[in-house]
């Protein structure tokens, strides 16, 4: 992936942080997720007082994408941090990359963790969930 690109996910993903709603954690996360057709969609953390209705940035981006009829995935940026200052890599929870799973290839689908727009790494999904259980482990063979 272009190091352009990576900029402008990154610095999507930072906007996000400004509509997080996180009265409870105060840790807040933005995402950008980059579609094979070059389109990006975006997600901030959504807390909930009972908490497990919460939703993470992550999965608010790919629901908002297969939502308006997306099923193919690219990459997705995550950044997050205690009151919105980036001082650490804010990797996915299990649940999204589950979610990822679902509709991504593991060996392709790219996850850019950032701090900033010239400090990130990029891992593949399968790197950050090794031997996952996705729909092809559904199919008979």
């Amino acid at each position: 992936m272009e190091k352009d690109l990576i900029t402008k996910m990154i610095e999507l993903a930072i906007e996000q942080l400004r509509f997080s709603y996180t009265p409870y954690s105060g840790f807040k996360v933005g995402a950008a997720l980059l579609t094979k057709s070059g389109k990006i969609y975006t997600g901030c953390n959504i807390e909930n007082a009972a908490y497990t209705p919460t939703n993470c940035a992550e999965r608010t981006a790919f629901f908002k994408a297969v939502s308006e009829g997306e099923r193919e995935f690219q990459a997705i940026c995550v950044v997050g941090g205690k009151d919105g200052v980036l001082t650490d890599y804010a990797a996915p929870c299990g649940v999204c990359r589950q979610v990822m799973m679902e509709f991504c290839d593991p060996q392709q689908f790219q996850i850019i963790l950032a701090t900033a727009a010239d400090h990130y790494d990029v891992y593949t999904l399968q790197e950050l969930l090794p031997q996952g259980f996705g729909p092809a482990n559904l199919n008979e063979n």
